[in-house]
């Protein structure tokens, strides 16, 4: 009988949608945490995959900072259209405006660990039982900590002592009224997997990520763009350079790299040089050695 062997893309693309079809089997109420950067748009692809011909039988639910990206926004709503999927938006405009959470100030200021508590808020208020994400074990210390089903309490938060055994491929998705899960498709994935991944299957990502010029100010050891959020301090020059966003997030905390690297091609072959972890330039997890660990176990993503 003849043999059949995986690449090992084709095997990091079966285990990811064995787990959103196990998903999809365990839980009421799922969505896919969709933020528009390329592990969750990742995400999405897998669950087009995994459900094809039918439709992805979820939404979609954006936590909308406020400083998101125009770029990141618009990317968002043509891949919505585009898919025929529901859109669920969590404000934090709105959360600060209720009085549920207060605007950071200062000069480092960001709406990053705002996001939990409107996180929080849109799990409740929509009776979601489990949060798909895109979080990786390879992106920092925190994230290897997951399981593939991360279980949250009824406050939402993650104990990592507090996780299920993953045997072979069993998972377990019990869980009491009022809690919840974050499953992680990807977890096994490196961010050189992403990127072969998104050249093989020729993924549309947003524009951010490919090499343009760019108003960028340094500071925290990284190029942070030019934005109508960002005051300059005494000191800082603005200057035009040709740089692409390793990884996305809100447009105060996310620097960029130089680079002349305008297609997915090029972008790979830089990935592969690299020396610098992927979430070097996010100033969010500059804040102390355990920043990313912090927000998680108060519920963020």
């Amino acid at each position: 009988m003849a043999k059949y062997y995986l690449n090992y893309l084709d095997e990091l693309e079966s285990e990811a949608i064995y787990i959103l079809r196990e998903v999809w089997a365990q839980f009421e109420n799922p969505v896919i945490l969709f933020s528009g950067g390329k592990d969750s748009i990742l995400v999405t692809h897998l669950a087009k995959k995994a459900f094809y011909p039918s439709k992805i039988p979820f939404p979609l639910l954006h936590v909308d900072t406020g400083h998101n990206f125009p770029e990141t926004i618009q990317f968002r709503d043509t891949l919505v259209q585009s898919l025929g999927v529901q859109l669920l938006v969590g404000s934090v405009q709105e959360s600060i405006d209720q009085g549920r959470v207060s605007e950071e100030k200062g000069k480092n200021a960001t709406r990053n660990a705002l996001q939990i508590t409107t996180l929080l808020d849109a799990i409740e208020t929509h009776r979601i039982d489990c949060a798909i994400g895109g979080g990786r074990r390879d992106e920092e210390k925190a994230r290897a900590k997951e399981r593939f089903f991360s279980h949250r309490d009824d406050f939402g938060q993650w104990d990592p002592k507090n996780q299920r055994p993953e045997l072979w491929n069993v998972l377990n998705g019990k869980h009491y009224e009022g809690e919840h899960f974050r499953a992680f498709p990807i977890s096994n994935w490196t961010e050189m997997d992403v990127w072969n991944y998104i050249l093989r299957e020729q993924i549309a990502i947003p524009s951010l990520y490919y090499a343009h010029e760019r108003e960028v100010v340094w500071r925290q050891e990284s190029w942070i763009p030019v934005s109508e959020f960002l005051k300059l301090e005494e000191g800082e020059t603005v200057h035009k350079k040709k740089i692409r966003f390793r990884t996305l997030g809100d447009i105060t905390i996310t620097g960029g790299i130089e680079s002349d690297a305008d297609t997915l091609e090029k972008i790979t072959a830089e990935v592969a040089a690299m020396k610098q972890t992927e979430r070097g330039n996010r100033s969010d997890d500059k804040r102390s050695e355990t920043a990313m660990e912090d927000r998680k176990r108060q519920g963020y993503f």
